[in-house]
């Protein structure tokens, strides 16, 4: 297939930039209704746009034309972070003010960098896989991840805190992106693993014990640690009377305590999720075979990323409340821990991708051989 129509693409996305100041510029009377009705003709218009830039060569794969325009709605979150830092004016206006109160929350604010940024990249190279036809399964799943932990903590942290109670007709249109986004979730988990490995190589992997394999003893002590500290953060968040608890909120993550609750909702949503995965993963690096590992690294990640980007970015920035904020003289601390409860996981993930023998299974029939 000719790479024509991942090009279109792209420059379909940055049709938003004209839009979104168009669009600024009509609504004049800042209403939420008058946004909402103007989106749908506006996804309409674009809709019709790209069946126009991609029929000579259009993909036979639908995700190709949801990443199209979630690659489209990604450059208008960009829009909106900048304009939200006072970096551009005149471009979403409108909606910050009256469409949507909860992104002007840090959280909301650095999950839309997320999306303008990391979303958009990814994105990109999907629709680059199908274009050129090649297999899009791991990035695929790291989107997965991301787009779980995000659409959780978007979805009950707008249900809570001071914003619950401030629904706007815009919640249409996010649960409508939601429901698309679970059914390309489910079409990615059913693409097939393209990684090969040879029987003899998987029955030398399996025969190796842990200490025989130093990088993943390494890992398997930072599982440990990794667990005690996501449930200690869920702990804290769901008002744990120990000095501890509250001491680490005064000292270090004081944005824990924070009103807007997008805070709250993310660690005890990270309890319930990276909790059960650490203990998971430390018995698929003390047992060979287990296929799955590979899998659940890259969504994990991928999650795990999100979330720490936004909760370190909100925990700094100048949108949350001064008091809520990390203290100066505990930011490198807290910048310290957080980035390696980041960046391990990635490592990891790396690991068990780019070599997954020990992971694999023999055939039976091999074995009895």
């Amino acid at each position: 297939m000719s790479a024509s129509a991942g090009t279109g693409v792209f420059m379909f996305s940055l049709t938003s930039i004209p839009i979104c100041y168009l669009l600024s510029s009509l609504m004049y009377n800042n209403s939420a209704e008058a946004f909402f009705f103007a989106g749908c003709i506006t996804l309409l218009i674009l809709g019709i746009l790209l069946r126009f830039m991609t029929k000579r060569r259009a993909p036979a794969d639908p995700l190709f034309y949801v990443y199209a325009v979630y690659a489209f709605l990604s450059v208008v979150n960009l829009i909106i972070g900048l304009e939200q830092d006072n970096i551009i004016d005149g471009f979403m206006t409108f909606y910050l003010k009256k469409a949507d109160p909860h992104i002007n929350t840090a959280h909301g604010h650095m999950m839309s960098y997320w999306d303008g940024c990391v979303h958009y990249l990814m994105y990109l190279l999907m629709i680059a896989a199908i274009t050129w036809g090649d297999s899009y399964r791991a990035i695929g799943l790291y989107w997965v991840g991301s787009f779980l932990m995000g659409a959780m903590v978007y979805i009950l942290g707008n249900a809570v805190g001071k914003y619950g109670a401030q629904v706007s007709p815009l919640f249409i249109l996010h649960m409508l992106y939601i429901s698309v986004s679970v059914w390309a979730c489910f079409r990615i988990l059913s693409q097939p693993s393209t990684q090969d490995t040879q029987e003899k190589s998987i029955q030398e992997a399996e025969r190796k014990s842990l200490l025989q394999r130093p990088l993943d003893l390494l890992f398997v002590m930072y599982l440990i640690p990794a667990l005690a500290f996501c449930v200690f953060r869920g702990l804290v968040v769901l008002d744990c009377s120990s000095k501890c608890c509250q001491d680490y909120t005064q000292q270090y993550e004081p944005y824990l305590r924070d009103p807007s609750a997008y805070s709250k909702v993310q660690m005890v949503v990270s309890m319930l999720y990276s909790g059960p995965y650490y203990i998971i993963t430390l018995y698929g690096l003390l047992v060979p075979g287990c296929e799955w590992i590979p899998d659940l690294t890259l969504v994990h990640s991928g999650a795990l990323a999100q979330a720490q980007f936004s909760h370190i970015g909100a925990s700094l920035h100048t949108r949350t409340p001064f008091s809520f904020r990390v203290p100066a003289d505990s930011q490198w601390v807290f910048l310290l821990v957080n980035v390696l409860y980041t960046v391990v996981p990635q490592a990891l993930c790396y690991r068990c991708c780019s070599r997954p023998t020990f992971f694999r299974r023999t055939t039976p029939e091999k074995k009895s051989e």
